[in-house]
């Protein structure tokens, strides 16, 4: 007997809604982005079975593909809103949490029956599966999402229906609307992702991040608009950094832009032991296994990701491991994060000085932006030397960067040279890297009106 373990319920109707009808919102100014994005769940999703011919499991929370006994799934999307031309379609299914898996997902083609109904089909009386084979799941784990291209056949605003079947005898099972956030996505994308006008990079993201609420499926709408490579700063997903928490909830929102991100960990993360769930989620996009800092280039840019979760101390050997990164690079633009923040005006976790040796290596090789996480808000402030002194020679502009779905926090006393602050919107913070100089920008989500923006240069 497979037996579903529920996910926690927390604003899932919330979640579904989002997921079903948001529309990815376009940023404008520098780095203007021409794609969009559009996740639609299904109106009508069931299964049959040949032993059980006359029954129809319209309302079940599963949908199963098998070969003994014979158990075949429908689908149907209904795309509505999208304009231009669709350049990706994704199906997005995801494992219940109460099965072990399978050694094969199922084969799926489109069908031309669309109004076949969700509470009347039953094995003797089901669609055909009669169009184009699309593509086919490999074996498949339980509690874990799976991503099937349909682009060949979702060309715009329509009705479509998918039908799958297995020639294994190990059923896969996978959860159904009714499952609300781990519903079947169809995600579809139109237009082309163009880089800046200028050609210069873009550095976009936030911290914690993904919980059981809306706000992590917001913010990574936004990121479907926003072209560049994406960090993180911490705190990636909620409430211990385990395998299924990324899976269930980092996944489906952020994990689309899995392959363009560069992470920083988090308290949180570390709740699992050594960080286990974030390094095998992230795989070599966080740097060396267990380690958890290391460094790249954006155009004329060098970027740090630091590991504030463990030692910082001056002569660590983190701590020297940045010093001898920063003396290495030729780049004249540095940006560095993390999680935990040296400096923050947020009520509920005090400024981290441990993290101050990492800030010190920083200033002393003329670095020239901070971003952290950890405390739920948005705080930028004014370059700044070690000490927390104003330093506009030297000092590095930092920004605290919370905003990226999980409940906010608030703000107590606001600490010296603290220029703008938010502790209402979720949204991510956007960087454009030009050679000598920089943008920032804080983008909202829908609905959402904050704003804050402005320019710095490099030292």
């Amino acid at each position: 007997m497979d037996i579903r373990f529920p996910r926690p319920s927390v604003t899932l109707g919330v979640v579904a809604v989002l997921l079903a009808s948001t529309a990815a919102v376009v940023v404008t100014g520098a780095g203007k982005a021409s794609a969009a994005s559009v996740t639609f769940t299904p109106v009508a999703d069931t299964y049959v079975q040949s032993d059980t011919a006359s029954t129809n499991y319209g309302t079940s929370a599963q949908v199963v593909v098998d070969n003994s006994p014979v158990r075949r799934s429908f689908l149907r999307f209904t795309v509505s809103g999208v304009s231009g031309t669709v350049t990706s379609a994704k199906l997005r299914l995801r494992t219940i949490s109460g099965n072990d898996g399978s050694d094969a997902g199922g084969t799926f083609r489109r069908m031309s029956n669309t109004t076949w109904s969700e509470t009347g089909t039953t094995w003797n009386n089901q669609p055909a599966i009669d169009g184009t084979t699309l593509g086919s799941i490999g074996a498949v784990s339980g509690n874990t999402w799976y991503e099937l291209d349909v682009t060949a056949a979702v060309t715009g605003n329509g009705t479509y229906s998918f039908g799958a079947t297995s020639t294994s005898g190990d059923g896969a099972y996978y959860d159904t609307r009714e499952s609300g956030a781990d519903a079947p996505q169809l995600v579809v994308t139109t237009g082309t992702t163009t880089p800046p006008p200028s050609g210069d990079p873009v550095f976009v993201g936030a911290g914690d991040i993904a919980d059981s609420g809306s706000g992590d499926s917001a913010t990574a709408a936004l990121l479907d608009s926003i072209p560049g490579t994406v960090f993180t700063t911490g705190d990636n997903v909620y409430d211990s950094g385990t395998a299924a928490q990324f899976s269930s909830y980092y996944e489906p929102t952020w994990g689309r832009h899995k392959t363009r991100t560069r992470p920083s960990p988090g308290n949180h993360d570390y709740n699992t032991s050594g960080a286990t769930g974030y390094y095998n989620y992230f795989g070599t996009s966080a740097g060396p296994s267990g380690r958890g800092y290391y460094s790249f280039d954006l155009g004329n840019w060098h970027i740090v990701s630091l590991n504030s979760n463990i030692s910082m101390s001056a002569g660590s050997t983190q701590e020297q491991w940045l010093r001898a990164d920063l003396a290495a690079s030729s780049k004249p633009c540095t940006l560095a994060y993390w999680h935990h923040p040296l400096f923050t005006s947020s009520s509920n976790h005090a400024p981290s000085t441990s993290t101050r040796p990492l800030y010190q290596a920083l200033y002393d090789y003329n670095a020239d932006v901070v971003v952290w996480g950890h405390n739920h808000v948005y705080e930028r402030f004014a370059p700044m030397n070690p000490a927390g002194g104003a330093d506009a020679s030297r000092g590095m502009r930092s920004f605290v960067a919370g905003m990226g779905g999980a409940g906010h926090y608030g703000f107590g006393t606001i600490q010296p040279n603290s220029e703008a602050r938010n502790s209402s919107a979720w949204g991510v913070l956007k960087f454009t890297l030009h050679s000598g100089s920089y943008n920032w920008q804080f983008v909202p989500v829908a609905g959402q009106t904050y704003n804050d923006s402005g320019t710095g240069a490099c030292h």
